[in-house]
């Protein structure tokens, strides 16, 4: 028996340039998978710091403004905790300043301008280091 050679002997490479074109595009496409997923994960991991960081800096102004409307107490600088909150890592500052202004019928108002600032860590130190700062203005008339 003879064996029918039906193609040239110059085509006798060609599977094993297809096989290996064919590895080197599946390889190019699995690395960047792989660095789009770790990209995704570091984006939703700064989105949910974000979060937490508004959070931490939206319960920080409702904590002043209870304050300065229940009891009429304005801290200059306050850090209230935010122990057992989920919100443990972050730094709370909470700044304070007011005004008293005369009524016509005698009485005062008294306006109270609260800034609630909220930060993990410091910039640079975190791949996650997110930062919120919010303020509100109050008015109590005692």
């Amino acid at each position: 028996m003879s064996l029918d050679r039906s193609f040239p002997r110059r085509s006798a490479g060609f599977g094993l340039v297809a096989a290996l074109f064919l590895m080197v595009i599946v390889t190019l496409i699995i690395l960047t998978m792989a660095r789009l997923s770790t990209a995704q994960h570091g984006t939703i991991s700064l989105a949910i710091q974000q979060t937490r960081a508004y959070q931490a800096a939206n319960a920080g102004l409702e904590w002043g403004i209870a304050r300065a409307l229940e009891t009429g107490v304005c801290d200059p600088n306050a850090s209230p905790p935010l122990n057992g909150s989920g919100l443990d890592g972050f730094l709370l500052r909470v700044e304070c300043d007011w005004d008293d202004y005369p009524e016509a019928d005698g009485g005062s108002i008294t306006l109270y301008r609260l800034v609630a600032t909220a930060q993990n860590g410091q910039p640079g130190a975190k791949p996650d280091y997110a930062y919120r700062q919010l303020s509100a203005v109050v008015e109590r008339k005692p």
